[in-house]
């Protein structure tokens, strides 16, 4: 369109537009043929004229509403981004919230089920204690007839109580033994479930970590996939930014040719500007020039005729 544009120009600077003044060569021809032929110039530079403005202007509204469209879809961009980062922010801390809730509930409904445990080995030692208690007595009711025999024959012991003192000392120490044994036991336990419990927690971190590993991983891909997608959309902004640029170049260099083109037209030492604005501003003046003198032709033409048809009619 650039190249088609130049080429416009210049043929229609070059063959209609610079107006020459007629030369000696001409004097064959009448003043009216004269003037219906630089009628007809004029006519149809107006029209081109006329016709390229028009598309020159339906061309730079239609660059306008294509920056503006690129600007908000910036914007939007920038907008989606923010509330992403947002969203991304919120349902880490969400999940972290919900996975201490849930850490801290499954550690106190431990505790709880131990107690329980424990409650009810309590009540089973009890219960059994009692019924010992009771067996005991009934088995120890036939052995006071024994102990009293055991006294008519022994000559250690002189009365019950003494073979009951001597036999609760063997009790009390045996029961020391067993103390000892059971505390023995407990502190194993303990160290058991100590390290059931270490083991359990180190399991609970390493599904935890796992969860995190999952969730950063999924969010890379999709951070991977978003990068993939913007790529593609920036190499797209950089090929029409890069179309934009050789249409500008090509509009410019068409400028720089129809300004060379007026300079040579006005044939007098001139200034050389390589400033687009001020090459499109000289090429206006020159296309008012040009058209204030197409007007005072007219203007004079036309009042010549006035005279020549009022000195027919006299």
């Amino acid at each position: 369109m650039s190249v088609s544009l130049e080429e416009y120009f210049r043929t229609t600077f070059e063959d209609k537009l610079l107006v020459k003044m007629p030369e000696r060569e001409d004097d064959h021809l009448t003043p009216a043929t004269r003037l219906l032929e630089k009628r007809r110039e004029m006519s149809e530079v107006e029209q081109a004229l006329a016709a390229q403005k028009e598309e020159f202007q339906m061309k730079m509204e239609s660059l306008q509403q294509r920056r503006e469209e690129l600007e908000r879809k910036e914007f939007q961009l920038k907008e989606s981004l923010l509330k992403f980062d947002k969203f991304l922010k919120e349902n880490d801390s969400k999940r972290a919230r919900a996975v201490k809730k849930a850490n801290d509930e499954r550690d106190l409904k431990r505790v709880k089920d131990r107690e329980i445990g424990r409650l009810f080995d309590e009540t089973g030692t009890f219960a059994g204690q009692k019924q010992k208690l009771h067996d005991r007595l009934e088995k120890h009711a036939m052995f006071h007839k024994y102990l009293e025999k055991v006294l008519e024959s022994a000559e250690e012991f002189h009365e019950i109580r003494e073979v009951i003192a001597r036999y609760d000392t063997l009790v009390a120490t045996h029961k020391d033994l067993l103390e000892k044994d059971h505390e023995n036991q407990d502190l194993i336990e303990d160290q058991k479930q100590e390290f059931s419990h270490f083991m359990e927690n180190k399991h609970n971190q390493i599904l935890g970590y796992n969860n995190q590993l999952s969730g950063l991983q999924t969010r890379l891909d999709r951070a991977q996939s978003e990068a993939v997608k913007w790529e593609a959309v920036w190499t797209h902004i950089k090929n029409t930014a890069a179309k934009k640029t050789l249409l500008l170049g090509r509009i410019k260099m068409a400028s720089h040719n129809l300004y060379q083109l007026v300079n040579r037209q006005q044939k007098g030492p001139s200034t050389q500007s390589e400033d687009t604005a001020e090459q499109l501003q000289k090429i206006q003046i020159f296309i008012q020039d040009l058209s204030q003198i197409t007007s005072d032709i007219k203007r004079s033409e036309h009042m010549g005729t006035s005279v020549a048809g009022g000195t027919s009619s006299g």
